[in-house]
């Protein structure tokens, strides 16, 4: 039982790590990557889908995003969904595909952009935390229906506290990188 809440603590912190780097990754940072994307959704059918799944998203160039959906009739709802949101990007449609021209950032940008990462970097490591008093609370839950003994619900604890610093490290590492993306130039 013990090595399991273990095991769930660890599991769901990588979750949560993922959740950032997926988060990260749809930062726009200057340059174009297709998961900048990833937020767009776009009316299909009557469903809200994804851009990379209604056409294929690709970047010929640095600074630039070709959308290439998979039905002709699909370029006008793809062109609304990217200019509805916060990207603030202007998309030109020229008939088969939308072009997406990134601008360089300005300094202003660049600095809301590090307050944003450094936000999502912050409800990482309150979701981290959160978790290791979910584990906390369990194993004391063990200890208090004689399930574990009181030094063995220490070490659990312990172990899951080294749990906890090394994925806020983890946190901590991805935001400098992605810092460091934001603001160079």
């Amino acid at each position: 039982m013990s090595e399991a809440v273990i095991q769930n603590v660890q599991e769901r912190m990588e979750k949560a790590l993922q959740n950032l780097r997926r988060e990260f990754a749809s930062v726009r940072a200057g340059r174009a990557t297709p998961a900048m994307l990833d937020k767009v959704m776009v009316e299909y059918y009557g469903a809200q889908m994804p851009v990379n799944q209604v056409g294929s998203v690709t970047s010929p160039e640095p600074r630039q995003l070709v959308i290439s959906p998979w039905e002709k009739s699909m370029l006008g709802e793809i062109e609304k969904a990217i200019q509805k949101s916060d990207l603030g990007l202007n998309p030109s449609n020229d008939g088969s595909v939308i072009r997406l021209v990134i601008p360089a950032l300005t300094e202003e940008r660049r600095q809301e952009l590090v307050k944003q990462v450094r936000k999502l970097a912050e409800e990482a490591r309150v979701s981290i935390r959160n978790i290791r008093r979910d584990g906390n609370d369990e194993l004391k839950k063990a200890e208090k229906n004689g399930e574990i003994t009181e030094d063995e619900a220490r070490r659990l604890m312990d172990k899951i506290q080294q749990v906890t610093d090394k994925s806020i490290a983890q946190v901590d590492s991805l935001l400098e990188d992605k810092e460091k993306d934001v603001t160079q130039v």
